[in-house]
């Protein structure tokens, strides 16, 4: 999918690379595309009052398939219409309602819906889509809460699973694979124990049956920086605490499978076929990434991308890809692909990149990664111990420039300071000095020579 300025959507097929359809629509702020392609989603910016502005259309026919009037999208808000992967099922929120739609005539209209007084955000799970996490703040002395209600109609009228909680601002849910547990990361604007600045974070975790419902232990205080789950949904990882940040896997029942140690870590991306997973520091820290073969146990590799913008790994889980992308950063914009050990495989600079994605594929489509590794390269795990087995506190390897002791500040222009005034002056950076400079010293030498030798004098006398 392409997007113009003057609100032309171009929608390729991305195999032939030819075009499918193209959308002329005024006042278009943002799109989206259904997750197997189906439908197009759009925003417009509405001119009047309960103008209908979020459109989904059908790209085989062109067609207006839906259309209803939302005041402004935020990310929580958007897409406007959820979609699950296979798109079997499709929702919207609206006030206190969850509304369900079937994605293969949206001409009938609502279908079903949840009554959630106070709801604010929603996921649907995974394929299956069989149940639905829903947010509510709190609100009056009475605590926010998660709940998890099926899908189905029979399903809708009271939740399976719940969860509340005080100091709450915010959500992020993640299911895993097979949709039986959910992961809540729960956010709060103030810390009161005054340890972040940005408020502090909990990590939960329910099961869609109520079996489980309670906090991940996490034996380190701070933020949860980030939490994936496997391909396999019965595991996941999470990156967590202050700097060094902590790396645990846990099992689908939160017992510790793995501790990877600590590093100056941020973000988890695990490969499709849930063998390798990528432990990396991007954003506000140096760029390190640590890959884990997760099921021998060992650390097969280490490199750095600095000023990364976004990451992920390609559909049959031999190549990792990092971008430096416009408008978060508008220098030394580019692309750089590594091995699933780390090892660099293609670099590409551009004056300005907006945008890096590998195309899609399903990862069912390729054999398993160990098949596909043996068939370029033998898998070298190297020998040696191995490295985050049990509960042991390992640290992964990190560049040795990350050990450093830190040294004193020194802004941008005095950096080359040294270099440039030898330059000027004629003399080195080395600390040789100009002609001038050593006459100067000469004639300081020899009058303090005379003095001491005058002073000398005096006390003879």
């Amino acid at each position: 999918m392409a997007m113009k300025s003057d609100g032309i959507i171009t929608i390729y097929d991305s195999t032939s690379l030819t075009e499918v359809r193209s959308f002329t629509i005024a006042n278009v702020t943002t799109a989206e595309l259904s997750p197997c392609g189906t439908y197009l989603q759009t925003f417009q910016k509405p001119t009047t009052p309960q103008e209908k502005n979020v459109s989904v259309w059908n790209i085989e026919t062109g067609d207006l398939a839906h259309s209803h009037y939302q005041k402004s999208i935020t990310k929580t808000t958007w897409p406007s219409i959820r979609f699950c992967p296979d798109e079997s099922s499709a929702c919207r929120l609206a006030t206190n309602e969850i509304h369900f739609f079937d994605p293969k005539d949206f001409s009938k209209g609502i279908t079903s819906r949840i009554r959630v007084p106070g709801v604010a955000a929603f996921e649907l799970s995974k394929t299956p889509a069989s149940h639905i996490a829903v947010f509510v703040p709190e609100s009056k002395g009475s605590p926010g809460s998660v709940q998890i209600f099926g899908c189905g109609k029979d399903m809708q009228s009271q939740p399976s699973a719940r969860r509340s909680f005080f100091r709450c601002s915010s959500v992020q849910f993640s299911w895993n694979h097979g949709s039986t547990g959910l992961l809540v990361v729960v956010q709060s604007d103030v810390d009161k124990t005054n340890q972040n600045y940005y408020g502090e974070t909990k990590l939960h975790y329910l099961t869609i049956d109520g079996t489980h419902e309670g906090l991940v232990p996490l034996r380190k205080e701070g933020p949860v920086h980030d939490v994936q789950w496997s391909y396999s949904g019965s595991e996941f990882a999470v990156v967590y605490g202050f700097m060094p940040a902590c790396v645990t896997i846990f099992d689908k029942n939160c017992k510790p499978l793995m501790e990877l140690g600590e590093g100056p870590y941020n973000t988890l991306r695990w490969n499709p076929k849930g063998r390798v997973l990528c432990v990396a520091g991007f954003g506000n820290l140096p760029g390190y990434m640590a890959f884990w073969d997760v099921v021998n146990k060992k650390q097969i590799g280490s490199n750095k991308a600095e000023c990364s913008v976004t990451s992920e790994w390609s559909p049959d889980g031999r190549y990792f890809l990092t971008a430096t992308t416009a408008p978060r950063l508008q220098i030394d914009n580019g692309l750089k692909i590594f091995n699933y050990d780390g090892k660099p495989y293609f670099k590409k600079m551009f004056e300005r990149l907006y945008q890096a994605e590998w195309k899609p594929e399903s990862p069912d489509r390729f054999g398993e990664i160990s098949e596909l590794i043996k068939s370029v390269e033998s898998l070298k795990l190297g020998d040696g111990k191995s490295q985050g087995q049990g509960s042991a506190q390992k640290k992964p390897i990190v560049p040795n420039d990350f050990a450093k002791k830190p040294a004193a500040y020194q802004p941008p222009h005095a950096k080359h300071a040294a270099a440039i005034q030898a330059e000027l002056l004629g003399g080195s950076s080395a600390g040789e000095m100009s002609k001038n400079a050593l006459k100067n010293k000469k004639k300081r030498e020899k009058k303090k020579a005379a003095e001491a030798a005058a002073a000398s004098g005096a006390n003879n006398a």
